[in-house]
Protein backbone atom coordinates (compact mmCIF):
# COMPACT_ATOMS: atom_id res chain seq x y z
CA UNK A 1 0.00 0.00 0.00
CA UNK A 2 1.41 3.36 -0.53
CA UNK A 3 0.62 6.55 0.42
CA UNK A 4 -0.07 8.85 -2.75
CA UNK A 5 -0.86 12.55 -3.73
CA UNK A 6 -2.43 12.57 -7.10
CA UNK A 7 -2.32 16.16 -8.47
CA UNK A 8 -5.33 17.73 -10.17
CA UNK A 9 -4.31 16.19 -13.71
CA UNK A 10 -4.50 12.50 -12.75
CA UNK A 11 -8.06 11.54 -13.69
CA UNK A 12 -10.38 10.48 -11.13
CA UNK A 13 -10.93 6.82 -13.08
CA UNK A 14 -7.64 6.45 -11.96
CA UNK A 15 -7.68 7.60 -8.30
CA UNK A 16 -10.41 5.18 -7.44
CA UNK A 17 -8.59 2.33 -9.29
CA UNK A 18 -5.73 2.99 -6.83
CA UNK A 19 -8.02 3.49 -4.03
CA UNK A 20 -9.61 -0.32 -4.81
CA UNK A 21 -5.79 -1.45 -5.56
CA UNK A 22 -6.03 -1.04 -1.01
CA UNK A 23 -3.82 2.67 -1.96
CA UNK A 24 -3.78 5.78 0.20
CA UNK A 25 -4.83 8.25 -1.88
CA UNK A 26 -5.71 12.22 -1.24
CA UNK A 27 -6.68 13.99 -4.56
CA UNK A 28 -5.74 17.32 -4.99
CA UNK A 29 -8.31 18.37 -7.50
CA UNK A 30 -11.10 17.33 -4.03
CA UNK A 31 -8.78 18.24 -1.11
CA UNK A 32 -7.67 21.62 -2.07
CA UNK A 33 -8.89 22.60 -5.54
CA UNK A 34 -6.31 24.80 -7.78
CA UNK A 35 -3.48 24.43 -5.11
CA UNK A 36 -0.32 25.60 -6.77
CA UNK A 37 2.92 23.52 -7.01
CA UNK A 38 4.26 24.40 -3.50
CA UNK A 39 1.48 23.72 -1.62
CA UNK A 40 1.40 20.12 -3.02
CA UNK A 41 5.54 19.98 -2.18
CA UNK A 42 4.28 20.68 1.66
CA UNK A 43 1.15 18.62 1.82
CA UNK A 44 3.16 15.49 0.42
CA UNK A 45 5.98 16.65 3.29
CA UNK A 46 3.50 17.11 5.80
CA UNK A 47 1.76 13.49 4.84
CA UNK A 48 4.91 11.49 3.94
CA UNK A 49 3.21 10.86 0.37
CA UNK A 50 4.58 10.11 -2.95
CA UNK A 51 3.45 12.82 -5.70
CA UNK A 52 1.61 11.37 -8.86
CA UNK A 53 1.61 14.07 -11.34
CA UNK A 54 2.25 14.38 -15.49
CA UNK A 55 3.50 17.93 -14.30
CA UNK A 56 7.28 18.51 -15.38
CA UNK A 57 7.86 20.78 -12.94
CA UNK A 58 8.05 18.45 -10.04
CA UNK A 59 11.35 17.28 -11.02
CA UNK A 60 12.83 20.56 -10.39
CA UNK A 61 11.38 21.33 -7.59
CA UNK A 62 11.49 18.02 -5.73
CA UNK A 63 15.51 18.23 -6.38
CA UNK A 64 15.21 21.77 -5.56
CA UNK A 65 13.44 21.79 -2.29
CA UNK A 66 14.94 18.78 -1.54
CA UNK A 67 11.91 16.51 -0.88
CA UNK A 68 12.62 14.58 1.33
CA UNK A 69 13.47 11.18 1.39
CA UNK A 70 10.11 10.21 3.06
CA UNK A 71 8.09 11.78 -0.22
CA UNK A 72 8.14 10.79 -3.87
CA UNK A 73 7.20 11.75 -7.12
CA UNK A 74 5.97 9.41 -9.63
CA UNK A 75 6.07 11.84 -12.82
CA UNK A 76 4.02 10.32 -15.96
CA UNK A 77 5.25 11.19 -19.18
CA UNK A 78 3.32 10.12 -21.63
CA UNK A 79 -0.02 11.51 -23.73
CA UNK A 80 -2.76 10.04 -22.20
CA UNK A 81 -5.45 8.86 -24.83
CA UNK A 82 -8.56 7.98 -22.26
CA UNK A 83 -8.51 8.10 -18.66
CA UNK A 84 -8.25 3.86 -18.69
CA UNK A 85 -4.93 4.07 -20.38
CA UNK A 86 -4.14 6.33 -17.57
CA UNK A 87 -4.90 3.90 -15.06
CA UNK A 88 -3.79 0.81 -16.83
CA UNK A 89 0.01 2.52 -17.18
CA UNK A 90 -0.36 3.21 -13.41
CA UNK A 91 -1.43 0.43 -11.90
CA UNK A 92 0.92 -1.88 -13.98
CA UNK A 93 3.62 0.65 -13.17
CA UNK A 94 3.08 0.74 -9.21
CA UNK A 95 2.78 -3.38 -9.40
CA UNK A 96 6.27 -3.30 -11.26
CA UNK A 97 8.40 -2.59 -8.09
CA UNK A 98 8.08 -1.67 -4.46
CA UNK A 99 10.94 1.32 -3.60
CA UNK A 100 9.15 4.69 -4.69
CA UNK A 101 9.76 6.57 -1.78
CA UNK A 102 12.75 8.53 -1.72
CA UNK A 103 12.75 8.61 -5.34
CA UNK A 104 11.61 10.41 -8.81
CA UNK A 105 10.60 8.15 -11.10
CA UNK A 106 9.88 8.78 -14.34
CA UNK A 107 6.60 6.71 -16.01
CA UNK A 108 6.47 6.32 -19.79
CA UNK A 109 4.68 3.83 -21.51
CA UNK A 110 7.73 1.36 -22.23
CA UNK A 111 10.21 1.74 -19.34
CA UNK A 112 10.26 3.25 -16.53
CA UNK A 113 13.14 5.58 -14.83
CA UNK A 114 14.21 6.27 -11.14
CA UNK A 115 17.10 7.80 -9.39
CA UNK A 116 17.05 8.52 -5.60
CA UNK A 117 16.32 12.29 -4.59
CA UNK A 118 18.78 13.68 -2.73
CA UNK A 119 19.67 12.76 0.92
CA UNK A 120 20.30 15.67 3.57
CA UNK A 121 22.63 12.66 5.53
Amino acid sequence: MMRLLADQNIPRHTVDALRSEGHDVVWIQTADPGADDEVLLRKATAEERTILTFDKDFGELAFRTRLPTSCGVILLRFTPSAPTTVTDLVIRALRSRHEWTGRFTVVEETRIRTRPLPSDD
